[in-house]
């Protein structure tokens, strides 16, 4: 039966940060059957110096890490550039495993994907959830999780997000035994006692008329309404397209697509959303999944009544499914958007204090890991999907 432990805290110095988390985690006494530790690490972190500190406390154990632009926790959030949240896996080896692939970019991205959850697989063959971890830049994140549905079928549920810097779009880091910028890890828990449920909900409405995509090749758009796609995206937004950089349009330009009608409902909005977080010279942009020529994109604006009140029914609809049984994990990303360049300190802990009250056991937050990412991965309508500007949280339960 796997156990899992949880701290997150602040500190410049990486072997003071990872023994301050242990300590609240563990509360001083570590177990022996210890798997895996997941590190959610600010940019002013090094990963590599955190394995370090790490392996000098707990020898033997594999730390899984990625870079991001803030964390949560038990102890609510942190966005400095040394805060840092970490979730420990312990219980028996065949129930907890790991992969991990390097160089995945968007060209590839099916077939690292593939790759990863082949060999994710073959080491928990029980496998009933998996946290994947992949960069924010430039890769198709539908085709990844088309290859680890295809893999593992389409019942295993799929949660976690991707990497990210501090809004800059310029670089993000993942570890899972050295560091990559372009690294993908996932972690199987193959556990027969646990179940799962994810949920994600953004509170952005669309505005104006559509954009349509002109000229596009797998996740690159090259062409809005036969223009450069960057010069028409920029200027919708009222910004200089020569001058702006992905990190102007991030907090305000987020693209949405239409659902149909019955997806929509069970979204709870009518659009999902996208974001654009690197751009060429020649003004292609690079779109997080692959976008067919034709597809109409709009411009959102971001609506604080419906961030709450969807979050509320989203926490509605993962206690319906809990029901009585216990929390034993909780794991959230969130968009980088909806941290401290959307919301200010106060809301953000209502929605953290929101989030931890519905779902604490008898008062007691249960461990949890989150971080600010580029993206997140939840289910909608029963099937594995990404998303941007959301929270999307994954629930384990006995």
């Amino acid at each position: 039966m796997l156990r899992f432990y949880s701290a997150n805290a602040r500190s410049g110095n990486s072997v003071r940060v990872i023994d301050e988390c242990l300590e609240i985690a563990f509360e001083n006494q570590i177990p022996s059957d210890c798997r895996f530790v997941m590190v959610n690490a600010a940019l002013g972190h090094n990963l590599s110096k955190l394995a370090a500190a790490l392996n000098e406390k707990l020898p033997g154990v594999t730390m899984l890490g990625s870079s991001c632009a803030g964390v949560t926790g038990r102890a609510g959030v942190g966005e400095s550039m040394h805060d840092l949240a970490l979730m420990a896996v312990c219980g028996p080896k065949e129930e907890v495993a790991f992969s991990s692939v390097n160089e995945i970019y968007g060209h590839n991205s099916y077939e690292k994907g593939r790759e990863l959850a082949e060999s994710l697989k073959n080491k928990v063959p029980g496998t009933k959830a998996v946290y994947l971890l992949c960069p924010g830049i430039d890769i198709a994140n539908d085709l990844v999780l088309k290859a680890f549905d295809e893999v593992f079928g389409k019942d295993v549920v799929i949660f976690g997000g991707t990497s990210s810097d501090n809004m800059r779009a310029i670089t993000n880091s993942q570890y899972a035994g050295a560091l990559t910028e372009h690294g993908a890890w996932a972690i199987g828990f193959g556990d027969p006692s646990i179940d799962a449920i994810t949920r994600a909900t953004h509170g952005f409405t669309v505005r104006g008329g559509p954009m349509v995509v002109t000229k596009a090749e797998g996740n690159k758009i090259y062409e809005l309404d036969g223009k450069p796609a960057w010069h028409v995206f920029t200027s919708r937004l009222g910004l200089d397209p020569a001058t702006s950089a992905c990190v102007d349009t991030i907090p305000v330009g987020a693209l949405a697509e239409e659902l149909p009608p019955a997806i929509a409902e069970e979204y709870g909005n009518s659009h999902i959303l996208r974001a654009v977080l690197k751009v060429d010279p020649d003004g292609t942009i690079y779109y997080p999944t692959v976008c067919s020529v034709g597809t109409k994109l709009w411009l959102t604006m971001r609506d604080e009544e419906l961030i709450f009140s969807e979050q509320r029914r989203s926490l509605e609809r993962i206690k319906t499914a809990v029901n009585e049984r216990r929390p034993v994990a909780v794991f959230q990303t969130d968009c980088l958007a909806r941290g401290r360049l959307l919301f200010n300190k106060v809301i953000k802990d209502e929605l953290i204090g929101m989030m931890h009250f519905e779902l604490s056991d008898n008062g007691a937050v249960p461990p949890w890991l989150g971080m600010y990412a580029f993206g997140e991965y939840a289910r909608l309508c029963e099937k594995n999907e990404y998303h941007n500007y959301t929270t999307a949280l994954l629930v384990l339960y006995r």
